[in-house]
């Protein structure tokens, strides 16, 4: 892994497109250990731009928190501030345990509280900054990403992502704490039809998001990284079609409430 150091001169970015509900996006880091095989970002100027394969470098922002606070105060003159963390990296990648640098800039919002923010991740690390979120209060959500119940299709679509059970684990632990917390079944990957018994253990709020609602360019994107190519060598078709989603949901139906079921940008929204 190439791990660089740099300064960022700005840290809070417009929310657009399928965040335009967020008044800022913020990304501790540039680039993502991670790898997922169906990541947009692959296919933004970030990754397109860079000489390095997407999952071998990652950028740390030094002097974060300190930036943050700078850049929360002057946005909080201008109305209210929320915020989506992160948009184009996992905030909890192997390089926050040495870095922190996302704790740092959960202390910042301690400090200079925006009204909301969402911390998007598939690490179980993110239970490390419990003591933050629980400041934070209910200006707070962490949502996790729990595409699928099989292991072995996270291992097949994100090898290096933390296995299912311990971010099953991780969002149990948050709820039992007091966090605010989702699960987000974000893309839809082939599950079996315990997966919604396994989120109600640890959740009471879902979201469903597919690449065709949820990469920007319905589809398109996830299209031009031949991910349709994994479900047909795997006799996994029936997956990859804008309305297995629904597959999903009917399950989901038989274990939670159809107002803790979001679809899609809603259950990312503020």
């Amino acid at each position: 892994m190439n791990v660089q150091h740099k300064v960022s001169k700005k840290l809070l970015n417009p929310g657009s497109g399928f965040l335009n509900g967020y008044t800022h996006t913020l990304n501790p880091y540039a680039g993502c250990s991670f790898a997922c095989s169906y990541c947009y970002v692959r296919r933004m100027p970030v990754a397109l731009f860079r000489k390095d394969s997407w999952g071998t470098w990652v950028d740390v922002k030094t002097g974060a928190k300190e930036q943050l606070v700078k850049e929360l105060r002057r946005a909080k003159t201008k109305g209210p501030v929320t915020l989506f963390m992160s948009s184009s990296t996992d905030p909890y990648q192997p390089v926050e345990y040495k870095e922190q640098v996302t704790r740092g800039l959960l202390e910042a919002m301690v400090e200079v509280p925006p009204d909301f923010v969402l911390v998007q991740t598939r690490s179980p690390l993110v239970t490390r900054d419990t003591d933050l979120f629980l400041r934070l209060g209910e200006r707070v959500r962490v949502s996790m990403t729990v595409e699928t119940d099989l292991d072995h299709i996270r291992r097949l679509f994100t090898p290096s992502a933390p296995p299912i059970q311990a971010r099953l684990k991780a969002l149990s632990e948050l709820k039992t704490a007091g966090v605010r917390t989702q699960a987000a079944i974000a893309p839809v990957l082939p599950s079996s039809e315990d997966f919604p018994r396994l989120l109600k253990k640890a959740v009471d709020r879902v979201c469903i998001d597919d690449y065709f609602m949820g990469d920007g360019s319905k589809g398109r994107r996830t299209e031009q990284l031949g991910i349709s190519q994994h479900y047909s060598i795997n006799e996994l078709d029936g997956w990859y079609d804008p309305q297995a989603y629904l597959l999903v949901k009917d399950r989901l139906l038989q274990w939670f409430d159809e107002e803790q079921i979001k679809i899609s940008q809603e259950g990312f929204l503020p």
